[in-house]
């Protein structure tokens, strides 16, 4: 009887569609735990594939493919002693199903479908999948695991029905974006798995960005007790290699990597530094072009693409009109040097005055209004992707989403781009982050969990929460201390687009909007609500009045960063013609 097991937990980074490649990943991911003494390796849901693969599970050479890779899986690590537990889909009939594989001696001896399909804010695996039937565990080298693949395991009657039947351990295999808060509800619900059941629990996620939804890893494991006994990096690919016993209670870990826990603040700019690095790169750009005003929401997009990806993919553009004020010119040239990218500077006025000799006729006895700010901002989003096309630079929007809330954005012109790191990001959030970002001020070495080398990185603040344990830091490109200027955190926003301007001449203080559309956004209030909670009623119609009309533009905004439950375009979805405010 089987009284001891080295099982490793591959935490890794895969990409949607590319089914060959996440197959030469699990192969290379197994050969390197078994060098390491692993019984079995775990690979999070949808390995094979990636996920999510939306509307590429409806194409049936997709689903040939998928299926053909679990084949190819099982002859290629034939000779290798470890078993793999890997996840991927599977066609019966007209039926396609979410599974799950387990692979040994050059055979798949376990196929098992996920039965709860989750179906809510970024989910919409009804509409894709088949529901598989009632699990039960699976006698693997004398011990029953109880397998179950993420959802399966939010309903409590999946870990319950493993128990029945015999389970010993359980291990659920996840897709599990980021949002802020969403580790510590998986901790709950696992915990409650544990205790309930008495059972230890191995839970593995997923790494890595696929287009908005960035996924964090942080895998764990945890007793009955509730205790952690394993806890892998946040947002980095990782294998966990992990040591157990059969105790008197029943398994438990002896020993296992503990990575510290990271802040919420820690963890938004984490997840947008991946997002973009993986947008960037699994799209094959060369690097990102960012239009840089002097303002805060330019200097925090630029420091995140520096961190993604290098100074040397990274251009900016700073474009001048009659309205930009030195302090934003001295400001975005600071900025550049402290993070050391090249910045360019086009000055705008001669396409202005082209642009007003063109309309003066059709305008003439109209006066100027905001159609004239508009056409700066237009002239400026043509220069920038003037720059994209011809140095296969993508355009990083730089908009954040108190912005996009209440349409305070240029449809053409400041929202052209192919991606954003702050459209999820409130600005009272953005000035959060550019504080904290200047707070990491030393360097460390650590290791790469994917390639195992050595690799000069930036650490993190350990204050607030950080990585005060002494985990593993997250790997930033960019140079430590104060990059982003103090005076681009300080001074009024503005969009000089023409003279005097302040947001605050058309949008109520940030944190006054901020907490306003965290009512109206993130909790669904309605203004009614808004005002039993205190907040004037003339103010929050307006704001109100101002989200509803900008559906529109939302709808033609570039994708961007998930980090909240209620994000643009995944998890929020409202009609453009509404009358309902």
């Amino acid at each position: 009887m089987t009284e001891k097991l080295t099982i490793a937990c591959a935490q890794i980074n895969l990409v949607v569609g590319d089914v060959p490649g996440n197959v030469d990943a699990i192969a290379d991911w197994t050969r390197r735990a078994a060098a390491q003494g692993a019984d079995l390796i775990i690979f999070p849901e949808m390995a094979i594939t990636g996920y999510p693969p939306e509307d590429l599970v409806f194409k049936r050479s997709f689903q040939q493919a998928a299926m053909r890779a679990v084949e190819e899986l099982a002859k290629e690590l034939a000779d290798c002693p470890t078993a793999v537990l890997v996840g991927g889909l599977w066609r019966e009939g007209d039926a396609v199903y979410n599974a799950t594989f387990l692979i040994e001696g050059g055979a798949c001896v376990h196929r098992q479908f996920k039965r709860s399909l989750p179906n809510y804010g970024v989910f919409d695996e009804k509409r894709l999948f088949a529901k598989g039937e009632r699990a039960e565990p699976v006698m693997w080298r004398g011990v029953s695991l109880g397998i179950l693949i993420c959802e399966d395991v939010w309903d409590e009657r999946g870990p319950r029905q493993l128990k029945k039947h015999g389970a010993e351990l359980l291990i659920v295999q996840n897709a599990s974006p980021y949002e802020m808060g969403k580790a510590r509800r998986r901790k709950h619900v696992v915990d409650m798995a544990a205790s309930q059941n008495n059972l230890p629990v191995i839970y593995l996620n997923l790494v890595g960005g696929q287009d908005e939804l960035v996924f964090d890893g942080r895998s764990f494991a945890a007793h009955p007790d509730g205790a952690d006994v394993m806890k892998l990096a946040a947002f980095d690919a990782e294998l966990g290699i992990t040591q157990w016993e059969k105790q008197p209670k029943g398994w438990r870990c002896v020993q296992a990597p503990m990575e510290a826990t990271p802040d919420d603040c820690e963890t938004i700019y984490q997840a947008m530094v991946l997002g973009l690095r993986d947008y960037v790169n699994k799209n094959g750009f060369k690097g990102v072009v960012i239009g840089i005003s002097g303002g805060i929401d330019s200097g925090l997009s630029a420091a995140v693409a520096v961190d993604a990806l290098g100074a040397e993919r990274v251009r900016g553009l700073l474009m001048p009109s009659r309205y930009t004020s030195d302090e934003s010119v001295e400001d975005a040239r600071d900025l550049a040097q402290r993070l050391g990218f090249r910045l360019d500077m086009i000055g705008i006025e001669p396409a202005m005055a082209a642009f007003d000799g063109m309309l003066r006729e059709v305008f003439a006895g109209l006066k100027a209004d905001t159609t004239e700010e508009n056409i700066q901002a237009r002239i400026r989003g043509n220069l920038l992707m003037a720059m994209s096309n011809k140095l296969g630079f993508m355009v990083l929007t730089t908009g954040n989403k108190s912005e996009m809330s209440v349409g305070y954005a240029t449809l053409y012109g400041d929202m052209c781009g192919g991606y954003s790191v702050l459209k999820d990001v409130y600005k009272t959030t953005v000035y959060k982050l550019s504080w904290w970002r200047n707070q990491c001020s030393e360097f460390r070495v650590q290791r790469s969990g994917s390639e195992g080398q050595q690799t000069p990185s930036l650490v993190l603040p350990l204050e607030g929460g950080g990585r005060g344990g002494g985990g593993a830091p997250l790997i930033l490109a960019g140079p430590a201390g104060e990059v982003i200027p103090q005076r681009m955190i300080t001074k009024a926003p503005t969009a000089e687009l023409k003279a005097n301007q302040k947001d605050q001449d058309t949008l109520p203080p940030y944190e006054l909007l901020d907490a306003m559309l965290m009512g109206l956004v993130e909790q669904r209030l309605s203004v009614d609500e808004l005002v039993d909670q205190g907040f004037d009623r003339a103010v929050a119609n307006q704001v109100a009045r101002m989200v509803y009309v900008a559906e529109y533009k939302r709808r033609q905004s570039p994708p961007g960063v998930k980090v909240s439950g209620m994000a643009f375009g995944r998890d929020r979805r409202y009609p453009i013609t509404n009358r309902w405010i």
